[in-house]
C-alpha cells in the first residue's frame, strides 16, 4: 500500500481536481451531473493520477480555460516520465516539450527543441525549398503602412507597437507563414464611433422566471473607446462570457444603464458559435442570409477566400469538421465589417495554421477588440491591455500574462496558503456617495460633451486628410512604378517622361503639405482630449 502511495490517493486526487478547476463542492457531486467539457477534465485527471512511465495526451487543453492550462503546464514540467502530446496551443507546447515530431506529406520528421524552435527550423527548410514571398510581402506592406501612419499618433501608439511586433515576427518566419494553406483579413470598418458603448453601475447576469435574478458581475463602470484592444482574464465561471454577452447586447443589464452608440457594429463570436449554425444548410446559404443583395458569384468568391471553394460552398456543413465550421462562423462575421469584435474562445476548434491566420488578421484589424482566449500567443499578439473578472467585479489588470500567471499561483492554485488579493491599483475604484456620484457624473458628462464638440471637427478633417493621403500614396506608387520602367525613357517618350516627373513632384509636395497638416491636427486633438 505504501509503495503504491495508496495512503495519499485522496489528497493527490483533490490537488489534481482543484488544479483542473473543480471546486471543493464539485468534488462530491455525481459524474452524471457534469457537462461534456467537465467530464473531459475528469478523464484528464484520471490519466494524470495513474502512475506511468509514458503519458499520452491528445489535445488536453481543448476543454480547459487559461487558469487550468497554466496549472497543467506546471504539472507536466515536473512529470518524470516520457510525454507524447498533440496540441494546437503553441505556448503550451513551448512550455512542456523539448522535441517536435512533424507529420507532413505522409512523412515524419523530428526536430529538436520546443515548438518555437521547430517553427524556425521549418521556416529555414521552406526557404531552401521555395521562395514564394508574394503574399507575405502584401501583409508586410500593409503593416508598415499602418506603422508609418500612426507611429506618432498618441491614440494609436499602442496599436502601432503591436503591429511592429507582428511585423518583426513575420519577417523572421515569413516563409513558413507563406506556406500556410489559409489566410484572410478583416475589411476596414465603415464607421468608427467614439465611444462605442458605456456601462454605468451595471449588473450583468441572467433574469430568472421563477426565482431571483442571478447576478454574475456587479457594479460595472466601463467605457469602450474606438481602437482599444482588450484581453479578458478570469477563472472559469467568473463571468467573462456573461460580461461579453452584456457588451454584445445579448443580455440586458439587471441594474444600471447600458448606452450603445448608433454607429456600433458588433461582430460576436460566442464560445459555442458553431452550434448556432444550420448543419443541414451550406456555407452559401448562411452567407446569403446576411448578404441578401449580393450576387451569388461574389458570395462564392468570398467563400473561396475562406477555403470553401466550388461545390464545398453549396454543400451541407453537416460533414464539416469543427475547424471548418468555426472558419465559416468567422467568415460570416468578417463579411459584416464590424467596428467592434467580441471573441469568446474563437480558437477552440482551429488548427495551428488557422489560428495563425486569425492572429495575423486580428493584428491588422482596424477596429476595437475584446478577446477571451486560453491561447496566450493570440492574446499577446493582438491585445494591448487586460481586464480581469474576479470576485464578481470587473477591473483593469495592470500587467502582462506572466504577471497574471504569478498572481494565479499565489491565489487559486495555492489553496494551502492565504489568498493574495489583486493589487490595490487593479481593484475597481470605491464608489462615492449617491449624491456626490450624481454630481460627479454630471460634471463628467459635461466634460465629455465639451471634448466631443471640440474633437468632432478636428477628427472629421483628419479623416478627410487621411483619405486624400491614401489616394495620393496610391498615385505616387503608380508614378514610381512607371518611372522604374525602362520603357519610359525611350526617345519617343520624352514629353510623357517630363509630364511624369512634374506629376511626381506635385504629388510629393501635396503629400508633404497634407502630412504636415495631419501632424498639426493630431497635436491639436491631443491638447483637446488632455
Amino acid at each position: 500500500m505504501g509503495d503504491a502511495n495508496a495512503y495519499t490517493v485522496r489528497s493527490r486526487a483533490e490537488r489534481l481536481l482543484h488544479g483542473l478547476g473543480f471546486s471543493h463542492e464539485q468534488m462530491g457531486e455525481p459524474v452524471a451531473s457534469f457537462s461534456g467539457g467537465w467530464r473531459m477534465r475528469l478523464n484528464l485527471a484520471q490519466a494524470l493520477m495513474c502512475p506511468s512511465d509514458l503519458l499520452l495526451l491528445d489535445e488536453p487543453t481543448n476543454h480547459l480555460d487559461l487558469d487550468a492550462i497554466l496549472w497543467l503546464e506546471d504539472w507536466l514540467k515536473r512529470y518524470a516520465g516520457t510525454l507524447l502530446v498533440v496540441s494546437h496551443d503553441r505556448d503550451f507546447l513551448d512550455g512542456v516539450v523539448d522535441m517536435v515530431v512533424h507529420i507532413d506529406a505522409k512523412k515524419v520528421k523530428r526536430y529538436s527543441g520546443n515548438y518555437t524552435s521547430f517553427e524556425r527550423q521549418r521556416a529555414a527548410a521552406v526557404v531552401l525549398a521555395a521562395a514564394q514571398y508574394e503574399k507575405q510581402q502584401r501583409e508586410r506592406v500593409h503593416l508598415e503602412s499602418f506603422i508609418n501612419r500612426f507611429r506618432a499618433k498618441a491614440t494609436k501608439a499602442k496599436q502601432a507597437q503591436s503591429r511592429m511586433k507582428m511585423l518583426a515576427r513575420m519577417e523572421e518566419l515569413a516563409p513558413l507563414h507563406v506556406s500556410a494553406p489559409f489566410s484572410f483579413e478583416f475589411r476596414e470598418p465603415l464607421k468608427a464611433p467614439d465611444p462605442l458603448l458605456v456601462l454605468e453601475d451595471a449588473d450583468a447576469g441572467y433574469k430568472m422566471e421563477n426565482s431571483p435574478n442571478k447576478t454574475v458581475v456587479r457594479n460595472i463602470n466601463f467605457s469602450l473607446q474606438s481602437g482599444q484592444r482588450y484581453g479578458l482574464l478570469g477563472i472559469n465561471g467568473a463571468g467573462k462570457s456573461t460580461f461579453i454577452k452584456t457588451v454584445a447586447g445579448e443580455l440586458k443589464p439587471l441594474a444600471g444603464k447600458a448606452t450603445f452608440n448608433k454607429g456600433l457594429a458588433v461582430g460576436y463570436f460566442a464560445q459555442h458559435q458553431i452550434e448556432m449554425l444550420r448543419y443541414d444548410e451550406s456555407p452559401l446559404w448562411h452567407l446569403s442570409r446576411i448578404a441578401k443583395s449580393a450576387r451569388e458569384q461574389d458570395l462564392r468568391n468570398y467563400l473561396g477566400s475562406f477555403n470553401f471553394p466550388g461545390d464545398m460552398a453549396s454543400t451541407s456543413i453537416a460533414t464539416f469538421s469543427g475547424g471548418e465550421k468555426a472558419r465559416l462562423a468567422l467568415a460570416l462575421i468578417v463579411w459584416q465589417r464590424p467596428n467592434l469584435l467580441l471573441l469568446d474562445e474563437p480558437t477552440n476548434h482551429l488548427d495551428l495554421e488557422t489560428r495563425e491566420a486569425l492572429t495575423v488578421a486580428l493584428a491588422q484589424f482596424e477596429g476595437t477588440l475584446v478577446l477571451v482566449s486560453h491561447d496566450r500567443h493570440l492574446l499577446r499578439a493582438t491585445t494591448d491591455q487586460f481586464l480581469i473578472v474576479a470576485e464578481g467585479r470587473l477591473a483593469s489588470f495592470d500587467g502582462d500574462l506572466e504577471d497574471y500567471r504569478d498572481w494565479l499561483f499565489k491565489t487559486k492554485l495555492a489553496p494551502t496558503e492565504e489568498a493574495v488579493p489583486l493589487p490595490e491599483a487593479r481593484k475597481p475604484a470605491v464608489t462615492a456617495p449617491p449624491a456626490d456620484r450624481r454630481r460627479q457624473k454630471r460634471r463628467e458628462a459635461e466634460e465629455r460633451q465639451r471634448q466631443s464638440a471640440a474633437r468632432k471637427p478636428i477628427e472629421s478633417r483628419i479623416k478627410r486628410l487621411e483619405e486624400k493621403m491614401a489616394k495620393l500614396n496610391t498615385q505616387k506608387a503608380e508614378i514610381d512604378a512607371r518611372l522604374a520602367d525602362p520603357a519610359s525613357y525611350g526617345e519617343t517618350r520624352k514629353e510623357a517622361l517630363k509630364a511624369l516627373i512634374v506629376d511626381q513632384a506635385y504629388v510629393a509636395r501635396e503629400l508633404a503639405l497634407l502630412e504636415a497638416e495631419w501632424l498639426e491636427l493630431q497635436q491639436k486633438l491631443e491638447r483637446v482630449t488632455a
